[in-house]
């Protein structure tokens, strides 16, 4: 591909020779002479004039440079654009493998690929062109739509109802029981029987070995757009809104509600019963045991607005000498 068509399948500014021949793309440092790379972070703008690669996927007021640049308004969202335009992701031609085993009842839109030993329960519904991987297991009554793509040891429990375009990395479990049980008189666990699905929405993609769980009552439910890092855990009857990102180790306790468009970053827990509400950015490792208003970003455990926390973790290595010397002020002796 040259350079120029490109730029023109990114929408991208091109400044630099169109004739130059991209065969790939590559990191910042690792980048040769047929690649393209990026630079988003400001962290690797210095790296842009030192680069080998053929062009750089930059801002529109990113400084002039010797290396060819494609300026784009989201130089992350085109390099991403760029990558898909270079792999070839493996083909699955469409049939079911006799060594699958698919339930007579069970009903399989067009140009579905079903590898060998998947199992497809009693009375599923998968839509047109699914791809299911070996050691995948669907449960009986599973109703799924088009486009599914389920990875190795992926799992959908009974009666879990998945929209079109969702992806499941290896590992996830879908409609796994949730976390209920009763204790008696006698100080006994007694299980709560965790009759409610998970639905999840359209365009979903749940990273490995993430488990969303299903509810005692009601249901789980999964947004449309909402991207599931690695090693997520959703409790029972939670919600979490549209285009919101759980990223890897986030822990939802049981009937959470997370807005639409939320980002909660690696390892936040949220307590139950809890409600955060749109564009709630909850950083690395927060906790929170409250319901939080929309817009907020939140920081800590317990969790508080950001900018009070970054100051109040500015403050808290000088404690020891803010004490000395308050104790100095209270002890003319020591004055």
């Amino acid at each position: 591909m040259k350079l120029a068509e490109l730029a023109l399948a990114l929408g991208a500014e091109l400044y630099g020779d169109g004739d130059t021949r991209i065969t790939g793309v590559a990191g910042i440092e690792e980048a040769g002479p047929e690649h393209v790379t990026f630079v988003a972070n400001p962290r690797y703008a210095a790296l842009a004039r030192t680069t080998e690669a053929a062009a750089v996927l930059v801002a529109p007021d990113f400084p002039e440079i010797e290396t060819a640049t494609l300026r784009t308004a989201n130089p992350y969202l085109a390099w991403a654009k760029t990558i898909q335009l270079f792999y070839r992701e493996p083909e699955y031609t469409p049939g079911i493998h006799p060594m699958a085993a698919v339930h007579p009842t069970a009903r399989i839109g067009k140009h579905a690929h079903i590898a060998p030993f998947a199992v497809v329960g009693e009375n599923v519904v998968i839509g047109d062109y699914a791809t299911i991987l070996s050691h995948v297991v669907i449960y009986a009554n599973a109703v799924i739509g088009d486009y599914f793509f389920a990875h190795a040891h992926s799992v959908v429990r009974e009666a879990c109802r998945i929209g079109n375009h969702v992806v499941l990395q290896n590992g996830v479990v879908v409609g796994c029981d949730g976390f209920g049980f009763a204790k008696d008189d006698h100080g006994v666990w007694h299980k709560i029987v965790q009759a409610g699905p998970v639905v999840i929405e359209d365009n979903v993609e749940i990273q490995a070995n993430s488990c969303i769980d299903r509810a005692s009552v009601g249901e789980t439910r999964i947004g449309s757009g909402v991207k599931v890092d690695n090693l997520v855990q959703v409790g029972h009857g939670s919600k979490v809104g549209s285009n919101s990102l759980l990223c890897a180790q986030v822990g939802l306790a049981g009937s959470s509600e997370i807005g639409r468009s939320n980002i909660l970053a690696g390892q936040v827990g949220v307590a139950g019963h809890c409600k955060l509400g749109d564009d709630v950015i909850m950083t690395a490792q927060s906790g929170v045991s409250h319901d939080v208003p929309a817009g907020k970003m939140i920081s800590g455990s317990p969790a508080f607005d950001n900018r009070q926390w970054l100051r109040s973790t500015a403050i808290f290595s000088r404690l020891p000498d803010i004490v000395k010397r308050l104790q100095r002020k209270g002890d003319p002796e020591r004055s």
